[in-house]
């Protein structure tokens, strides 16, 4: 079997869980820009951090034979200081040219604040401004449905922004048409407690097809796991779904989405 992670946040990871995704047929790893657990206080920090991405971790997984990707922006939880969120968003484009960056992510909103609307709309706007694919991470629990329609209604009011080029991600069951019916990607993430279980990602796909969806594990320094996405795997075969299936929604899907992108090349044949 094989299978791409489209998002995962690696540098909270250990060698032992890269070497355990290869294992498991893992092509590739992307990995979007995401909280630190900390508030950022300067751009110096940020900029540390994208040198991360796009430097260091991407050689770390070379050592294990695994193509690394990355997302840059600002994360929600820091958008509250808007002085701050536009030093970063101005600095961004030092990095969009790196040979790993496929675009700007995970954008998107946490509680729902009209500053992390404002800085979701600069942050839209520079990915169409530097033709960069977008990902959006959508609110927890509650908000879910309320953040994924404010995510919708701002993506759909900017006239540069191609829905196929734009991944929604972190959708349940209540939220995904919202994503689907307006032509995005659909993300579902397979994260304990907060998000999705394997079971409940395979009843969505019953439901909604499988077209313009991947599946991802979001593994981070929480309670999560990086084998996410093959052990729901397991659950597919479990109904009756034949390894054609598994290999268009964990493998096919990713591809054509992020093969979009340019810099997005795979080694390994993709039949």
């Amino acid at each position: 079997m094989r299978y791409i992670e489209p998002h995962g946040h690696m540098v909270s990871r250990t060698t032992d869980d890269y070497q355990a995704m290869v294992a498991a047929g893992c092509a590739a790893v992307c990995e979007p820009a995401f909280w630190a657990g900390y508030d950022r206080g300067s751009v110096e920090g940020f900029r540390d951090y994208f040198r991360q991405l796009t430097e260091y971790e991407p050689a770390r997984a070379a050592k294990f034979l695994l193509p690394h990707y990355s997302w840059l922006c600002l994360n929600p939880k820091e958008s509250e200081d808007l002085k701050l969120a536009a030093d970063v968003l101005a600095m961004i484009p030092e990095f969009l040219g790196k040979k790993n960056v496929l675009g700007i992510g995970e954008i998107g909103l946490n509680r729902n604040t009209r500053n992390e609307l404002k800085v979701l709309e600069l942050h839209v706007d520079l990915a169409v401004r530097h033709d960069q694919l977008i990902l959006v991470h959508t609110p927890h629990l509650e908000d879910k449905k309320k953040g994924t329609q404010l995510i919708v209604d701002l993506l759909r009011s900017h006239r540069g922004v191609k829905p196929g080029r734009v991944i929604i991600d972190h959708v349940e069951e209540h939220t995904i048409r919202q994503v689907l019916d307006q032509g995005y990607w659909a993300g579902i993430t397979l994260y304990p407690d907060s998000k999705s279980s394997p079971p409940r990602a395979v009843d969505m796909l019953e439901i909604c097809g499988r077209d313009r969806i991947w599946l991802n594990s979001a593994c981070d320094w929480g309670v999560s796991d990086p084998l996410a996405v093959p052990k729901t795997a397991l659950e597919m075969r479990r109904r009756g779904y034949d390894a054609e299936f598994v290999d268009q929604v964990l493998y096919q899907n990713p591809l054509r989405f992020l093969a979009q992108c340019p810099r997005f090349v795979l080694s390994q044949p993709a039949g």
